[in-house]
């Protein structure tokens, strides 16, 4: 049986709490999410173009990923505003999935960790190119938004199965 942890985000009463991580040393902390976006292949044949109405479909989408990081605390309630010390944005496509994926590595010299920014930065690059696309395809499917790797802090490294970062190694 797997040992969960208890949540952080809740107090002894069971009332939701920003964590205290005053007493926290700051370290080195980089955390690595991805995710991926599935379209037609006429979709993708239009994105690989880069013919978009709108232009530069994947550019728009990294600025976009980088300013998803740097809203992190603005949209989700308990997360603490964290100084970015990098962030990195990387696409790549598979062409027989007519799909694109995004990978997004944020970090942080800090006392708490920057996954939650490397997740946000995924899902704002995915959704901008949804946006830019939904014109000629509303049916585009996002899955796969997930945390890769995280290094730093007391719990330390993690990285995910195998088989995920040898889809990051392609990029």
């Amino acid at each position: 049986m797997i040992q969960m942890n208890p949540l952080t985000h809740f107090n002894a009463a069971g009332q939701a709490h920003m964590v205290d991580v005053g007493d926290k040393p700051e370290t080195r902390r980089v955390a690595v999410a991805t995710g991926h976006l599935t379209m037609l292949p006429a979709t993708f044949a239009l994105l690989q173009s880069g013919n978009a109405k709108k232009g530069d479909v994947i550019g728009i989408a990294r600025l976009a990923a980088i300013q998803g990081t740097k809203q992190t605390a603005n949209l989700i309630p308990l997360c603490h505003p964290l100084a970015l010390t990098r962030v990195n944005v990387d696409f790549s496509v598979d062409e027989a999935l007519s799909r694109v994926h995004i990978f997004v590595t944020s970090e942080t010299v800090g006392r708490t960790g920057v996954e939650m920014e490397a997740l946000s930065g995924v899902m704002a690059g995915l959704l901008t190119v949804y946006d830019m696309l939904k014109a000629v395809d509303r049916a585009m499917q996002i899955d796969g938004v997930r945390l890769l790797e995280k290094q730093g802090g007391k719990s330390g490294h993690w990285q995910a199965d195998s088989n995920d970062s040898a889809l990051r190694d392609q990029c």
